[in-house]
């Protein structure tokens, strides 16, 4: 049987004929917006027996394969036995500037529909028709090109033999890594405890076409218990595509790590990690315009062959890798990823490329999605980052400064509608508001179309930082409903309005549809009806929870209760920095000691210091770069002569997927529970969740402080050789709604005097 690949036209043709430079897209983001409205416009002048949004597909043989193509032309004029493919695009730029052969890839597209309607209705010939609007004026320019069937039918053979090129890569890889992927062994020798139950669940929910929380505690070995019975199902025909989502670099690592033994067994398979625009970028400034930068000048010149040159040659695709080839061909590394993001087997990067509206891998269609899983690793961080990818806000003083800067000018008119509508706002004085201001939205959708006609022929810093604040503003304005709040924050003339997503669980479970599969996990989901409400949990998804494999006498714990509440720290401060001597006098080995604050961890580290001069010790900063973060890591050695003892900040890098293996760590001292500084945005959290019958205040400040607890203590047992020491400082750890927040294998613990 051929191979049936299945691929949009307009995704075709983009692939083939595409040229120029990054910047040089026809459509920006918001006339993509008002494309919708003008292309109701245009069709609403088509005569009554016209036809609009026509759907056509067709399976085209090509040597040893089928490409099926489908699209949706946006009108089929019918004038006797004259039938006309109209293709209708709008735009920004002034129509002088569109010229009959402006756009390639436009007169592909209308084509390719012609050619199907053709071929579906025995026409001898069609007329091609595209139909520019200008956003702004509404004024039409037209271009039409009577074509021959034979002509049509042409003219589509060549854009899949050029396509093809890119087509037997994949499809000689997919053969390799399918057989690959069936005969692939779990890379240990043996599974540990909960492992094989892990890698089951997962199996199944892939199988089954299923959701899963998974909690699963720290040491079990997550990362390969996850991606192992993924491919396996790739291996099966359950899947094409995986995504294997994390909140942060180091996580990132792991996952890495677990792909290449994987391929040292035998696996072939095409892994990328995506890194961030601003670390991967090889400029100093990230301008991303042909003037600025020779990576982004003729990109899409370039990109094919590049994206061709390094799945032919690798199977990890990662950052220095990405580089070397980027470099080679002359391609801007980010984009570069964010394109073979559609074509590797595998993807690791940032939960915001699945899950956040404004950044989303937009080109992953819905049949792709059938046949991807989603794994999203330390999933309880996804709320909070759920919850800034779902809220969006502007300053007035952005839109103030721009009235002033574009006097007589539309960008300075559309600025001082919305700089009076904010004065508005802030004398009313109602800074908390359930309903959305259309009034405010309408007066911003006109902005950013005045900016982007500005932004095409002017650079304007703040101009463009304001335009992306807005365009934020609007796609959120978009999802607004009664799990949003609009808040007002007034700071003397300055005025911040923001749309606040309170639950993000609608927005999580809506951008994770269509796919096959969702696995949730972690070792700190805990309480699980918490973290299944928050990340869009259903009642019929599957749940799993899976205690430590190593026994709980590996970990000493240990509470002291003195109370870290803001008002006693002075008085504690002392007595916990002596305890922190008692507890290093009985165990030798590094120790991390974590605080709730970087406030609270100076000050305890200044008396630590002082107190104990002979100690030595490492502190956490607060901009610390990835470099300086690998060289705080790698100070914890376990053949050092001195013990280490590192104040690091609770909820930060160093707590979270940091594997600091055997007698690299000794040790762990928590300092509190953890609790979010109480603030406006968290109470107005607490009085959400509390209007709806939930716990407010555990909803806000406790489950998600004692997450980073949780969190920070798992960074001591990693493996079933590892023992040591974990303290919790705090008089709260002995309430009963904390200690039932602790895990099974932290409940053997003795309390010290204080």
């Amino acid at each position: 049987m051929a191979n049936v690949v299945k691929i949009s036209v307009r995704h075709l043709v983009e692939y083939v004929y595409r040229s120029g430079s990054i910047e040089s897209g026809f459509q920006t983001a918001s006339s993509m917006t008002e494309g919708t409205r003008i292309h109701q416009l245009i069709q609403k002048s088509y005569r009554e027996h016209d036809e609009k949004e026509v759907f056509v597909e067709a399976e085209i043989p090509y040597e040893d394969f089928v490409v099926r193509v489908d699209g949706r032309c946006d009108g089929l004029l019918k004038d006797g036995e004259t039938i006309t493919i109209d293709e209708i695009k709008s735009t920004v730029h002034s129509l002088d500037a569109v010229l009959e052969d402006s756009h390639p890839v436009h007169w592909a597209q209308a084509i390719f529909y012609g050619y199907i309607y053709a071929s579906d209705h025995d026409l001898a010939e069609v007329t091609i028709q595209l139909t520019y609007v200008q956003v702004k004026t509404q004024e039409q320019k037209q271009f039409r090109r009577v074509m021959t069937f034979a002509e049509m039918e042409s003219f589509v053979y060549k854009v899949i033999k050029d396509y093809a090129a890119f087509l037997k890569v994949k499809l000689k890889h997919k053969v390799n890594r399918n057989e690959t992927c069936k005969t692939l062994e779990f890379p240990f020798e043996t599974y540990r405890e909960g492992q094989r139950k892990l890698a089951g669940a997962v199996y199944k929910t892939i199988a089954d076409k299923k959701t899963l929380f998974a909690r699963a505690s720290t040491g079990i070995g997550k990362t390969i218990s996850t991606i192992f019975p993924t491919v396996k199902a790739i291996g099966e025909g359950k899947l094409e595509k995986m995504f294997y989502l994390t909140a942060k670099t180091i996580t990132r690592t792991a996952a890495e790590e677990a792909f290449r033994l994987l391929i040292e067994n035998g696996l072939d398979i095409h892994v990328l990690t995506i890194t961030a625009k601003d670390k991967i970028c090889f400029q100093e400034e990230t301008i991303c315009t042909s003037e600025s930068c020779p990576f982004a000048d003729g990109f899409y010149d370039r990109i094919n062959g590049a994206v061709i040159d390094i799945l032919k040659h690798e199977n990890m695709m990662n950052r220095s890798v990405i580089e070397l080839y980027a470099r080679k061909h002359r391609v801007c590394p980010f984009e570069f990823s964010i394109e073979l993001a559609y074509a590797v087997d595998a993807v690791i990067c940032d939960y915001n490329y699945i899950f956040d509206p404004r950044v989303s891998l937009k080109r992953l269609m819905e049949d792709q999605k059938k046949k991807t899983a989603i794994l999203v690793d330390e999933a309880h961080n996804l709320v909070d980052r759920a919850r800034e990818m779902y809220s969006a806000e502007i300053n007035k003083s952005n839109f103030l400064q721009l009235k002033r800067d574009f006097q007589n000018n539309s960008i300075g008119t559309a600025a001082k509608a919305i700089n009076d509508r904010l004065l508005q706002v802030k004398k009313s004085e109602e800074y908390l508001r359930k309903g959305l201001d259309e009034e405010l939205v309408e007066l911003l959708e006109t902005f950013i179309m005045e900016a982007e006609i500005e932004l095409v022929r002017n650079d304007h810093d703040l101009l463009l930082d304001t335009y992306f604040s807005a365009q934020n503003f609007v796609k959120i304005a978009k999802l607004y409903n009664e799990r949003f709040i609009t808040y007002i924050d007034v700071q003397k003339s300055e005025v911040k309005l923001k749309l606040f997503c309170l639950d993000p669980s609608e927005q999580i479970l809506k951008m994770g549809k269509g796919f096959r599969a969702r696995v949730f996990f972690s070792a700190t989901l805990t309480p699980a009806d918490y973290y299944r409400d928050l990340l869009g949990g259903q009642s019929d998804d599957y749940v799993i929870s899976i205690p430590s494999p190593f026994a709980r006498e590996n970990a000493e714990v240990i509470i002291q209760p003195l109370s870290t509440r803001y008002r006693d720290r002075e008085n504690t401060l002392m007595p916990m920095v002596h305890f922190f001597k008692d507890v290093l006098d009985k165990t030798k080995g590094n120790f991390l000691i974590f605080f709730p604050s970087y406030q609270y961890m100076r000050n305890a580290y200044e008396q630590f210091v002082e107190k104990y001069p002979d100690i030595n010790t490492i502190m956490q900063d607060g901009g610390m770069s990835e470099v300086e973060r690998e060289e705080f890591l790698a100070a914890f050695d376990s053949e050092r002569e001195e013990r280490l003892v590192g104040f690091a900040v609770l909820g930060g890098i160093f707590s979270e997927g940091v594997d600091l293996k055997g007698d690299r760590l000794q040790g762990v001292i928590v300092v509190g529970v953890g609790m979010p500084q109480i603030g406006l945005e968290r109470n107005i959290i607490k009085d959400y969740f509390q209007s709806i019958g939930k716990n407010g205040f555990d909803y806000a400040y406790v489950y998600p402080g004692m997450n980073k607890v949780l969190q920070a203590g798992g960074r001591l047992i990693r493996s079933d050789s590892d023992t040591g020491v974990i303290a919790l400082v705090d008089d709260r750890f002995l309430q009963r709604k904390y200690q039932g927040l602790l895990p099974w294998e932290w409940q053997h613990y003795r309390v010290v005097d204080k």
